[in-house]
């Protein structure tokens, strides 16, 4: 399967037991793990019923998801996604068997949830790796700091500024 290749509920794509699952939300992406029969585990916000596809921006600053087993075509809904196990060059994934039985054992238990931290992305991988990667994560932090870094960049050139107008009096 090209790396490119985006599927919908119209035309679902084949994914395995165990495989990651990327949904390409308006302005973000919402990782799931592929369990097999159309269901998927994701992590979803307490407070949202079971329904939940962290759509809603208040996911962005829940601090406690929800592990659910939902219909992959009820997560994606309008959406597109992919079949994207894009670290398996890195990390070798476990066994389809107990990346299955380790997220099995999660469904329906609360767990916490941060955004750079421990998000989405980070938990499937940790079920299927044994290691939580989140390069949406790491974009951010870097995005983070370069914004931090413009920011303190343009406050000591107007701070230079301001103390070159002052000895000009």
């Amino acid at each position: 399967m090209a790396a490119t290749e985006s599927f919908s509920t119209s035309h679902p794509g084949d994914p395995k037991p165990g495989d990651l699952i990327e949904i390409f939300r308006p302005a973000y992406q919402h990782w799931a793990l592929y369990l097999g029969d159309g269901y998927i585990i994701n992590v979803t916000p307490v407070d949202e019923g079971p329904p939940a596809t962290l759509a809603s921006a208040k996911s962005v600053f829940s601090r406690k998801a929800r592990v659910r087993m939902q219909l992959l075509k009820d997560v994606v809904g309008n959406d597109t996604y992919r079949i994207n196990n894009k670290h398996d060059g890195t990390y070798p994934p476990l066994p389809v068997e107990e990346i299955i039985r380790r997220a099995e054992y999660l469904i329906d238990q609360e767990v916490s949830y941060d955004l750079l931290g421990n998000n989405c992305e980070h938990f499937v991988t940790l079920l299927r790796y044994g290691e939580g990667v989140s390069d949406q994560a790491k974009r951010a932090i870097g995005a983070i700091g370069f914004v931090t870094a413009a920011a303190s960049a343009l406050s000591l050139l107007g701070l230079l500024r301001s103390r070159s107008r002052e000895r000009q009096y």
